[in-house]
Order: structure tokens, then C-alpha cells, then sequence
């Protein structure tokens, strides 16, 4: 070896420091993946709760599409409405109230002044009046309800 210490045979490699291991986890990520179980665990609980309580919708949305006539629209929507909104609510209504109601809870005006105003006629009567792009229209905007009115507790 020489006694110059600026000579280059007196270079030496690089000392790199080992790799940071991954196990055991820092104590900030254990807190991280708690409340992101947590969080994942409690939207789970919500949805699975929504979907409990929305199994009424599904069922009347079933029941609408399975329809062969047009006069068990009014009563399924009264029935999917008491479930809603409970009977003490919907139970007393009858025409023109209820559809009152029905445009009151689906933010729309299609149950008094659309198409659909005639589904109470409808309910107790076989003859045929409206053209079948209104009933065609009536069964849609009973299926807009069913899908998007606002229940008691949202």
C-alpha cells in the first residue's frame, strides 16, 4: 500500500446498508390496516342492512314484471308504499290522494299529470281505455317509484 492516501489504489467499494425488512410491520401501518378493517367492516354492516330492507323493492319490482294485466299495479304500489312508509301512512289513501303521495315521496308529477294518473281506474275496472304506450309508460313510472322513492329512515 502506498502512503499517499489520495492514490486510487487506496478505493474501496461502496458499503451499502442491508434492506429494510417488511415483517415486523412499523406500529403507524398496524394502525392503518385496523381502520382500514374497521372502515371496510362497518361498510359491509351498512350495506348488507340496506340490502335487507330493500328486499321489498326487489320483490315488487319482480311482482310489476310478472303482471299480466294492468289492474295489480295500484294495488302492489300500495303494498310496496305500506311497507315504506308503514300503514298508519298509506293505509287510509285511496285515488287521487295516493297518487298525491306517490309523486309526493318519488319527486315526480308523473302519478297526478302523467299517463299514470289512471292507474287507479285501472285497479278495479277491465275495460280498456288508455292507448298501450300509456300503459307502457304507467308500468315505468311505477317502476321509477319502486326503485327510487325515498323510504321512512333514509
Amino acid at each position: 500500500m502506498n502512503g499517499d492516501p489520495a492514490d486510487l489504489a487506496n478505493l474501496r467499494d461502496i458499503v451499502l446498508p442491508s434492506t429494510i425488512p417488511w415483517w415486523p410491520l412499523a406500529p403507524g401501518l398496524w394502525i392503518l390496516l385496523l381502520g382500514l378493517l374497521a372502515t371496510i367492516l362497518v361498510a359491509s354492516f351498512h350495506a348488507f342492512r340496506r340490502y335487507k330492507a330493500n328486499a321489498y323493492r326487489r320483490e315488487a319490482i319482480r311482482e310489476l314484471d310478472g303482471l299480466t294485466d294492468m289492474t295489480g299495479i295500484m294495488p302492489l304500489l300500495k303494498r310496496a308504499a305500506m311497507v315504506a312508509y308503514g300503514r298508519e301512512a298509506v293505509a287510509s289513501l285511496s285515488g287521487n290522494a295516493f297518487l298525491a303521495f306517490l309523486d309526493r315521496t318519488g319527486g315526480t308529477s308523473v302519478f297526478t299529470s302523467g299517463p299514470a294518473r289512471l292507474l287507479p281506474s285501472l285497479a278495479y275496472s277491465k275495460r280498456t281505455g288508455p292507448t298501450s304506450g300509456d300503459l307502457d309508460r304507467a308500468v315505468a313510472d311505477a317502476r321509477r317509484w319502486l326503485r327510487k322513492h325515498r323510504a321512512q329512515g333514509e
